[in-house]
């Protein structure tokens, strides 16, 4: 059974323009007979986290998910679109007071995790002491994601894809947007993160600048299968997943 002191923070609050979607968020896309974002729902079930421990965080057309999952989760509003950052913050002030560790995980590019890979990733932030831990993933095909820069003194930065310089851009382990933060650290952090200069909200990535600059404990962490990773942000990569999940 999964430590009732964890939440988990799923965000579920996006659009879903360039997939064309028009009355449903991207989330609730169908993916072989149901929503994209019911996979990683499931698989957190699987693990052992319980109604009050899961937290969806919704905003474009809300309803559709709310009409979905009824009463198998709780919610979190996020009223304006600012970012990655600030909806992992809406959730997490939204979760019980007792729970001291978030796992945060998009709900767009997560169908495919393992209970193993979330399992691990756990284990590793539990037994390290960290206070953030990030999920990355070594892709073939990186295209427009976000590197996973590893600096010779140890540190580790994450690129944003529009910050990319062309070296950059030839690295292959990217940001897969699953972080687990000690949640009083994220809390008190967050009214201070700057914004994203080329767009203007706030991104999950800064965190991993944050955490270091306050000099506390931080680890990146590749799943041992890449494959478990895919974002689904355009037509084409809709139909890769499903193809992968066999319809």
């Amino acid at each position: 059974m999964i430590n009732k002191n964890i939440g988990v923070v799923i965000l579920a609050a996006g659009k879903g323009t360039r997939l064309g979607c028009v009355d449903i968020p991207k989330v609730m896309l169908d993916l072989c007979g149901k929503p994209v974002v019911s996979y990683i729902v499931e698989t957190v079930k699987k693990i052992g986290f319980l109604k009050e421990q899961i937290c969806l965080v919704v905003g474009y057309k809300q309803e559709k998910v709310k009409e979905y999952f009824g009463e198998s989760v709780i919610y979190a509003e996020q009223k304006e679109l600012l970012g990655t950052a600030h909806a992992a913050y809406t959730g997490m002030v939204t979760l019980p007071e007792h729970i001291d560790t978030v796992l945060v995980i998009q709900g767009d590019d997560s169908a495919f995790y393992s209970v193993e890979a979330l399992d691990n990733l756990l284990k590793k932030h539990e037994e390290s002491g960290n206070t953030l831990s990030l999920l990355s993933a070594v892709l073939e095909d990186p295209a427009n994601l976000g590197r996973v820069i590893r600096h010779e003194n140890g540190d580790v930065e994450v690129i944003e894809k529009e910050y990319t310089t062309d070296d950059q851009k030839q690295v292959k382990e990217i940001s897969t947007g699953t972080f687990i933060f000690y949640r009083k650290w994220f809390e008190e952090m967050f009214p201070n993160m700057p914004e994203l200069r080329k767009l203007g909200e706030y991104g999950l990535p800064t965190s991993l600048a944050m955490v270091r600059a306050d000099k506390k404990a931080y680890g990146v962490y590749p799943l041992e299968d890449g494959n478990e990773f895919l974002g689904i942000n355009t037509k084409e990569q809709f139909e890769e997943a499903k193809k992968r999940k066999g319809c």
